[in-house]
């Protein structure tokens, strides 16, 4: 039984003092009983000497410092992991919140996990199709790689999220595939729209969601992306599972470190938040990957909003670092009715070349990627040009170059939230588009590919 402390010394909003303390050790849990019998939880902070500073999950209010004791459980938090978990939803803590059955647990994991040994880890090279032309067949994801969406304020990320969770798959074999979906201080509408969305298509059966909600303590935010990675390792290498994880947003997440921090008077770094918070984000990325002699593997896509627009503040700063890529949401795009609306130049998949080619998505993917990269970005040019000086200044090739960069935004990256292309369709497209330019301009496809497909669609 574990023993009892009746010496709280002092409460301060979401942080508890306890004194006399022994063998107390930093992130066990705890419990508060109040005088009326009522339970709350808590997790240890910080230990100093025989002094334990807690940080409550519920709020403080009732809690008489005479009367109310406080036991610590010995052990961190835990989810109760089992193959069950599929196609239901959860709440930020791991509890059952669908109306169905509580989960039955094949074993209860810690939910900061064990960092995966780099000597054991096996490169991602495996191509994973989400439908979405832009990721597809420009900055292809790859299985076992962390791919971050670099949103905007305002920006429709929660429908490209929900629409990667719904098509994304792994080609050719026949495979399990799932999706974890961990929404961290989402509104209730958002939480509305993610449920409902999956259940439309049926793809809830193979998902599991957490939910954490925006008035849900910030503590228990922190904890959300765990448990989710939790369950993601457990049905990817007990289970043979290749799981894809979203986490959305990154954003609430790095807030509720910083307001932990803040409150326990911690020294602030970079805009407030704290220094560890590079370490603590990297705690979580690189949870995700493929382990060597292990069927399974964990994709990851983190959700961001910059805020203030800004791809130099800290979070997509730090993200960038230690994720390989980014897929970054435009505004302009956005405005012009561009859906989604991915700005397909600054985003990049540092592994898009190991899952891209023949046996994986086609001969031709690679040599089309990189003409397509090309002629958008000089038509873009030529765009601007026309925009100081006129259509009379460009020359007739530039003007071609600047009707193929419409074109592009319109037919390729513009497939609305629920257009579902195989990789085939999108290089249809892509060689479609590319028909409008010269032949003579396209210096960067093979002649074989040329003979083959330019002209023919």
């Amino acid at each position: 039984m574990p023993k009892e402390y009746r010496t709280i010394q002092e409460v301060a909003g979401p942080l508890m003092l306890v004194q006399g303390v022994e063998n107390v050790t930093f992130d066990e849990l705890g419990e508060i009983e109040l005088a009326n019998g009522e339970i709350r939880r808590c997790k240890v902070l910080e230990i100093n000497g025989s002094e334990a500073l807690v940080q409550l999950y519920e709020d403080s209010t009732g809690i008489n410092l005479s009367n109310s004791k406080v036991r610590f459980l010995g052990k961190g938090v835990e989810l109760g992991v089992s193959g069950d978990m599929l196609g239901r939803v959860f709440d930020g803590m791991g509890r059952a919140i669908d109306d169905g059955p509580e989960i039955l647990p094949e074993e209860r994991r810690d939910i900061n996990g064990l960092a995966m040994n780099p000597a054991a880890r096996s490169y991602p090279e495996e191509f994973i199709q989400t439908g979405v032309s832009a990721i597809d067949g420009l900055n292809t994801l790859v299985r076992g790689q962390k791919l971050p969406i670099f949103s905007c304020s305002g920006l429709p990320h929660n429908n490209l999220a929900a629409q990667i969770a719904r098509q994304a798959k792994v080609r050719g074999k026949d495979e399990n595939f799932a999706v974890v979906f961990a929404a961290m201080g989402i509104t209730f509408e958002e939480y509305n729209f993610f449920v409902e969305s999956f259940k439309e298509t049926g793809a809830i059966d193979r998902t599991v969601l957490f939910i954490n909600l925006a008035d849900d303590p910030a503590v228990e935010r922190i904890a959300t992306p765990k448990m989710a990675l939790t369950c993601a390792e457990f049905l990817a290498f007990e289970k043979d599972m290749h799981v894809l994880v979203i986490l959305t947003d990154i954003t609430n997440y790095a807030d509720s470190l910083r307001e932990v921090s803040a409150a326990c008077k911690e020294v602030p770094g970079r805009r407030g938040y704290p220094g560890y918070m590079y370490t603590n984000l990297a705690t979580l990325y690189e949870r995700a990957g493929r382990q060597e002699g292990k069927k399974g593997s964990i994709t990851m896509i983190p959700i961001l909003t910059m805020p203030e627009d800004d791809k130099t503040h800290p979070i997509p700063d730090l993200t960038g670092y230690i994720t390989e890529g980014q897929i970054i949401l435009s505004r302009e795009l956005y405005r012009r009715g561009i859906e989604p609306p991915i700005d397909v130049l600054p985003s990049l998949s540092r592994l898009k070349d190991k899952g891209i080619g023949e046996g994986k998505t086609r001969a031709d993917h690679a040599n089309t990627m990189n003409q397509l990269f090309s002629a958008y970005s000089r038509g873009k040019d030529a765009k601007e040009l026309m925009t100081i000086l006129g259509e009379a200044a460009l020359s007739d090739i530039d003007l071609i170059y600047a009707k193929f960069a419409d074109a592009f935004e319109q037919e390729y990256v513009s497939q609305g939230y629920l257009g579902n292309r195989d990789i085939e369709e999108t290089l249809t497209v892509g060689w479609k588009l590319l028909s409008i330019l010269p032949r003579s301009e396209l210096k960067r496809i093979d002649e074989k590919f040329l003979d083959e497909y330019y002209g023919k669609y």
